[in-house]
């Protein structure tokens, strides 16, 4: 049995064989094969039942807490790059019905695959139990994701801590350096964070976002270890 079906067995909830096998048909495999279903319209309806249930969590569970740092938190887990992870530590890959192509590029690992296809098998659960299993089931597995994202602390986005921190600094707006290797199917990017003369980075990442998300970790941790230096001087010399 899937580590998929497992977890579902364990929260009391049986999913249809052939609703499951929906959830995890990518359209490359459909072309291939005739054009059947796709797992497509799964996935629209699993997207949107994830957010509700997540934002109602974070909205619950975090109740001194402004909307900006609940968006933040929203954003940190309900992503390709964390819904992937969860994906990944359920096997789903091995689930997928993919192409040859899509196969033998990679496909079963792809972020963007394993996370769209996690979304099906969340909406395959609401189109058949409702919203009440839904969430028991992303209960289960984004939770402990919520938890993590509450530790973050600046690097739930390191963007937009960087530029809090550069304003407070008055070294203006950074702005970002990116570039890009590697085939259309395995794309590498680097990016650097920009401020002034200064760079800092690099960043690295399997998208542009993530890139740069890495690079702004690195120049926030540098000016915040340059803003202690300061006032750790400045304050000897007083």
């Amino acid at each position: 049995m899937s580590q998929v079906l497992a977890v579902l067995n364990q929260l009391g909830i049986d999913l249809d064989p052939q609703l499951y096998r929906l959830a995890v048909t990518h359209r490359s495999w459909a072309y291939e094969n005739g054009g059947v279903p796709t797992n497509e319209r799964l996935e629209f309806l699993g997207d949107a039942v994830l957010g509700v249930v997540v934002t109602e969590h974070l909205y619950v569970s975090f109740p001194h807490e402004p909307e900006g740092i609940l968006a933040k938190l929203r954003a940190a887990v309900v992503n390709a790059q964390s819904l992937a992870m969860v994906a990944r530590s359920l096997g789903l890959g091995r689930e997928l019905l993919l192409g040859r192509g899509e196969a033998t590029t990679g496909g079963r690992d792809k972020a963007s695959i394993l996370a769209d296809t996690l979304e099906a098998v969340i909406g395959a659960v609401f189109l058949q139990h409702g919203i009440g299993a839904a969430g028991q089931f992303v209960h289960a597995l984004f939770d402990p994701v919520v938890e993590d994202a509450a530790t973050l602390g600046a690097g739930l986005d390191w963007k937009t801590s960087l530029q809090e921190l550069s304003a407070t600094l008055s070294k203006g707006v950074p702005s970002y350096l990116v570039s890009e290797s590697g085939p259309d199917h395995d794309k590498r990017f680097e990016a650097y964070a920009v401020l002034g003369e200064e760079r800092y980075g690099p960043g690295r990442g399997l998208n542009k976002k993530q890139a740069e998300q890495e690079a702004a970790a690195s120049a926030f941790n540098s000016l915040s270890d340059a803003k202690q230096t300061a006032a750790i001087v400045g304050g000897v010399g007083a």
